[in-house]
């Protein structure tokens, strides 16, 4: 898969751990910054992922902030995106079965690098569910369209 990376200056160590763990994974990255850890905006980054996934550029996206809020309210501003701020792998499985997430949210300041690792796995191997899950995405899509 495709995966379209980013973060602020608060997600930047575990962005960059977690880049080159889904690289090691056999996936493509699109890392769409920032590239240190001096100030950056988490609209920018956050836009800019939800951007590239709803082009389909990137088949998913991942974004990191200090907390994976601020940067997943930027996300889903993007038409089209699904972002989900996710804290174990449980939410990550469910997020792509029920709500069929696009993008993936974590905060750097509030899980390990090993327990993202699992998250982002839980999140790049889960399906959508379908089934009554279907009308449901279907009714964001729709708002989504009409806006």
């Amino acid at each position: 898969m495709k995966i379209a990376m980013a973060s602020d200056h608060g997600g930047f160590f575990l962005k960059e751990q977690l880049r080159q763990y889904v690289e090691s994974k056999g996936h493509q990255v699109i890392d769409l910054g920032c590239c240190s850890p001096d100030r950056a905006d988490y609209p920018d980054y956050g836009i800019a992922c939800g951007e590239a996934v709803a082009k389909g550029e990137a088949d998913r996206g991942i974004v990191v902030c200090g907390t994976g809020i601020g940067i997943s309210i930027a996300a889903n501003k993007v038409k089209g995106v699904r972002c989900a701020l996710c804290t174990d792998p449980v939410m990550a499985r469910l997020c792509r079965e029920h709500n069929n997430a696009n993008v993936l949210s974590l905060g750097e300041r509030i899980i390990g690098v090993e327990l993202a690792k699992g998250i982002v796995d839980a999140f790049l191997s889960t399906e959508a569910e379908g089934g009554r899950h279907v009308e449901r995405v279907a009714k964001i899509t729709a708002y989504d369209e009409a806006r």
